[in-house]
């Protein structure tokens, strides 16, 4: 496992604490939204539920409010739109030039040089034994084709989406995970026309990190971040490679990558209930109880059980398992409403183009969240409720009565400066979106289902993998039937906990709980927290770990949760035009603590010297059986092994 990486309860402790940090930061950067969250170490205000940060950021021209959440959004505009307003954030109010961390400019000569120390290698490079002085340069180029055009983060970027998708990058985490890419080059936004400035998944990814941290050092000058506890949330189905480039982007963004601590989401949901509680979670919970916390964001499904376990007298809280990693999320559901967004207007006699429908994803969300009963959904209007539209009413839609049936009206823009006169709209039916989203991914399924092996069909957008199945449902119940106890049986929840946007929904969240109903009749799992924040859970659950690692305290022990495998070439005759079969050989199995040293059993193998060569790796979390030294027939495997980044 990597270090700095999730808690190994008594058999590991972390030393690399800021000795002299006034606060844990506890940050979350979501594929939809970051949040920001922290506790102070001493003193007043210290242990309890942690404090969320209001982010300046732009919602118009020459206009800042602040908010608790920063949109995951990144506008590059051209450079000549830099002069056309006052883009000054309040933490650069003399210059733009020469600042990366505005969020504004993409120049790389504002950078902290401590934001280049080296920091703690990974699982792979520990092999090697080439951890520690392996050094992350966060001086390499920034992964931008212009430096000097407009980046704007945030609120304001989300809203230009819509009117200019082909500048606007979202999704970027989903693509941090999206191994066929050189993620470090700039290949954002995706699709975009020739001559558009670009920025990598690992850009954009600071940038978002750069302006919490400045954000941050704006509110506590005193108490810089470098200078902090920083617990920085991935999700648990992250590979080896995807938490190197978070970790690098965090370096970028000023993040001290001596004191840096990665910690999964759904554990940071559990801990948030943990702040809520304090002592009293021991009256909620007993020895056997085993959680299940799904946690739905805007790009990625996690998914982890958690077991109540008693040690000297006392109650403690291990992870069993996580899942693997499911590119699947709101984000999914969106495009999924506006691809039949799209249908509607064209049973209507328009025809959209690709800009344009790709623009309909954000008023899809809203359709989403005020149709199937979000938190607004019995005002009349958007899910966002901006401030900025007149009476409070929606920028981009409403939800209007016709003949008794909701629906939600949703406008195409068009492609010049008569925006009002160029556009048209469409009523979305509160029944098709409610078909779409609870029969499309979150249907009434057997235990025994297992997610469907076949190519996406209408939504998948191009370059991310998406999951073929799109059954949220599906894709649990193989979670559940692949993870057994000791003795062999499978795994039961008796408890669950829900976390991501996607829930704030409650027609999303009761049929999740009628689902778990329906596997599990005679003693159906109950809800842990069902007045969950689940916007802001995972930062705030980052922040009480924190404190609770630096002071003591309940801690998720959490061995590795996946096994790792070396790829070993097989000998045979060489065949031209015909690669030699590749087997696999486990090197940590799961469970395996951090700090644990093992001999590896096996036969010989050759090594190639003297000549470029490549190693791969492979992970597997429902692999639970192997055993170091156990040989797999990649040839054979049922898609159980995942490979991850080679050296």
């Amino acid at each position: 496992m990597s270090q700095n990486f999730e808690d190994s309860g008594k058999y590991a402790e972390f030393s690399g604490f800021a000795a002299s940090a006034k606060y844990v930061v506890g940050v979350d950067l979501g594929t939809s939204n970051c949040e920001l969250a922290y506790l102070p170490v001493d003193g007043e205000g210290s242990g309890g539920e942690p404090s969320v940060l209001e982010i300046p950021q732009f919602v118009a021209t020459s206009t800042i409010e602040r908010r608790d959440a920063l949109p995951s959004a990144l506008y590059v505009g051209p450079e000549e739109e830099r002069g056309l307003a006052d883009w000054r954030l309040p933490w650069n109010e003399t210059s733009l030039d020469g600042d990366a961390e505005t969020g504004v400019v993409g120049d790389e000569s504002g950078k902290d040089d401590k934001g280049g120390k080296s920091g703690k290698g990974g699982f792979f490079r520990k092999i090697f034994g080439i951890g520690s002085n392996v050094k992350v340069d966060a001086s390499r180029p920034s992964g931008t084709t212009n430096p000097n055009a407009l980046y704007l983060v945030g609120e304001i970027a989300l809203r230009r989406a819509a009117e200019t998708p082909e500048r606007t990058v979202v999704s970027a985490k989903s693509w941090l995970t999206h191994s066929r890419v050189d993620r470090r080059e700039p290949i954002l936004p995706w699709g975009a026309p020739d001559g558009t400035s670009r920025v990598s998944p690992v850009e954009a990814s600071r940038r978002y990190l750069a302006h919490l941290a400045a954000a941050w050092n704006d509110a506590f000058p005193d108490a810089p971040i470098f200078e902090q506890q920083v617990v920085l949330t991935v999700p648990a189905s992250f590979d080896e490679s995807a938490r190197e480039l978070t970790r690098e982007a965090a370096i970028g963004a000023g993040f001290n990558p001596e004191t840096l601590i990665f910690l999964e989401e759904p554990s940071a949901a559990t801990y948030a209930w943990l702040a809520q509680k304090g002592n009293a979670w021991r009256k909620e919970l007993a020895v056997g109880d085993v959680a299940l916390v799904c946690d739905v964001g805007g790009g990625t499904t996690d998914l982890s059980l958690i077991r109540v376990e008693e040690e000297d007298g006392d109650l403690v809280l291990n992870r069993l398992a996580v899942g693997n990693r499911l590119l699947l999320g709101g984000d999914n559901l969106d495009l999924a409403l506006a691809h039949r967004a799209a249908a509607l207007f064209a049973e209507k006699g328009t025809k959209l183009n690709p800009w344009q429908a790709g623009s309909l994803w954000r008023q899809c969300r809203d359709a989403k969240e005020t149709l199937l009963g979000g938190t607004v959904a019995q005002t009349g209007k958007t899910g966002r409720n901006d401030e900025n539209c007149e009476d409070g009413k929606s920028c981009e839609g409403e939800t209007v009565a016709q003949g008794g049936e909701e629906t939600y009206k949703i406008t195409a823009l068009g492609r010049s400066s008569q925006l009002v006169g160029g556009s048209v709209s469409v009523d979305f039916p509160k029944a098709e979106a409610t078909a779409i989203v609870l029969d499309g991914f979150f249907p009434i399924c057997s235990l025994d289902d297992r997610p469907k092996r076949r190519s996406a069909a209408g939504l998948r957008e191009a370059g991310l993998p998406f999951e073929a199945d799109a059954a949220v449902t599906r894709h649990v119940a193989a979670f559940l039937n692949t993870r057994t106890d000791d003795d062999g049986a499978p795994i039961r929840p008796t408890r669950y906990l829900l976390n991501g946007g996607v829930f704030k929904s409650k027609a999303i969240a009761e049929r999740f709980e009628e689902q778990l109903r329906a596997w599990f009749p005679d003693a159906p799992p109950t809800n842990l927290n069902p007045d969950a924040d689940l916007d802001r859970a995972v930062a705030r659950g980052a922040a009480f770990y924190g404190l609770a690692k630096r002071r003591g305290g309940i801690r998720i022990r959490g061995a590795s949760a996946r096994s790792y495998y070396i790829g070993i070439e097989s000998a045979g005759l060489a065949i031209p035009g015909v690669p030699r079969p590749m087997k696999a050989l486990c090197v940590a199995p799961v469970g395996m603590e951090e700090g644990t040293e093992l001999a590896v059993p096996s036969d010989e193998f050759e090594l190639v010297v003297g000549e470029p060569a490549v190693f791969r790796f492979f992970g597997s979390t429902t692999r639970p059986q192997d055993r170091p030294g156990t040989l797999l027939d990649l040839a054979e495997d049922d898609g159980d092994l995942l490979e991850t980044e080679p050296i």
